[in-house]
């Protein structure tokens, strides 16, 4: 568990981001392309990535390179993601640029008590040209190739995540706010309680804390290592069915349709669902739901049973594999500042 500890400086200082920041979405991508993590939320997207990288030898030789710094779980360094400035993709290269060389070095260092560092890390630390920049240009190209395409729906859903923490923000203030983040993680003031596979404290000191709603992050919410840094905490951005129907076009959407794609990916995430709950989730009428849910079960993906006055909805198994939501999910996850045991 990672506690961040607030005071009342802090809870005044809580912020949101206002759009998605593409280094984050970049590093969180990188994690999920070097897994099998999130078949239902980013197979597709991974699947398109890898077959753009067996056709093209130079952004392979790019995710070479960023994989060498951003490994699929353990310590990641801070430097490849500079303070959030809502500008966009040059701006945050720039910065990542005018990373000061003793810093590179010490926490390249870390790094490398957790993995052997290729050579060409030792001329990260070189003058400007020799130094980042063909990092920040591997960077670029692979932002270019398997983020820019996708790059609507990543803003959209983020977008709704803002929107959602915005309105708990002026209807409740900063309590409403980190309420809000349950199951992620829970207030119980003055610390917010995040789920974290290490014990972990955060202390912000009168600093407050940006968070930062991410497409490409996954289950757990990530920090930075260093907790002198200025306090930034990324988390997933929630999805509606519907954002995961449209996430799939080449699959279920297109043999089911986008309501009734919407409908079988509620149920798969969320079993024992009631047909009003499914309709409101989905934002269809009740009779609409209804239909939906009714021609699911005569095909055999969805299953319903009486639980007292209630009739609720599961997906079966062959719904669950026309999703592919079942495929094994290995047990480690990305996590800023945790190096894996020597």
């Amino acid at each position: 568990m990672l506690r961040i500890h607030f005071t009342p400086h802090d809870l005044r200082n809580l912020r949101l981001a206002r759009r998605p920041d593409p280094l984050w979405e970049i590093l969180c991508s990188l994690c999920r392309l070097q897994t099998e993590q999130g078949p239902l939320e980013f197979g597709d997207w991974r699947s398109s990535a890898r077959r753009r990288i067996r056709h093209d030898p130079a952004l392979g030789d790019a995710l070479e390179r960023l994989r060498t710094l951003v490994p699929s779980f353990g310590y990641i360094p801070d430097f490849l993601t500079p303070p959030v400035t809502g500008a966009g993709l040059l701006e945050g290269l720039d910065l990542l640029r005018a990373t000061p060389r003793r810093r590179l070095t010490r926490e390249l260092g870390l790094l490398a008590e957790a993995r052997p560092l290729p050579g060409w890390t030792t001329a990260l630390g070189g003058p400007r040209d020799a130094g980042l920049a063909p990092l920040t240009d591997a960077i670029a190209e692979y932002s270019d190739a398997l983020l820019a395409p996708h790059w609507a729906q990543v803003r959209t859903v983020v977008g709704n995540e803002i929107g959602r923490g915005t309105r708990a923000l002026l209807d409740g203030g900063a309590q409403a706010l980190l309420e809000g983040l349950r199951p992620l993680a829970h207030w119980n003031s003055p610390v917010l309680e995040v789920d974290y596979p290490v014990e972990r404290d955060l202390r912000l000191g009168g600093r407050g804390l940006l968070l930062v709603p991410s497409y490409f992050c996954w289950r757990r919410p990530t920090a930075l290592a260093d907790p002198e840094l200025p306090p930034v905490l990324v988390y997933p951005a929630s999805r509606t069915p519907l954002d995961l129907a449209h996430a799939t076009p080449g699959g279920t959407a297109r043999l089911l349709g986008q309501s009734r794609a919407a409908v079988l990916t509620e149920v798969a995430l969320r079993g024992g669902r009631t047909t009003s709950e499914v309709a409101v989730a989905v934002g269809l009428a009740l009779s609409s739901a209804s239909h939906h849910l009714g021609i699911l079960r005569d095909g055999g993906l969805v299953t319903s049973h009486r639980d007292g006055k209630y009739v609720l909805h599961s997906a079966t198994s062959l719904g669950l594999l026309l999703l592919d939501a079942n495929s094994p999910l290995p047990d480690a996850v990305p996590v800023r500042g945790l190096r894996p045991p020597h």
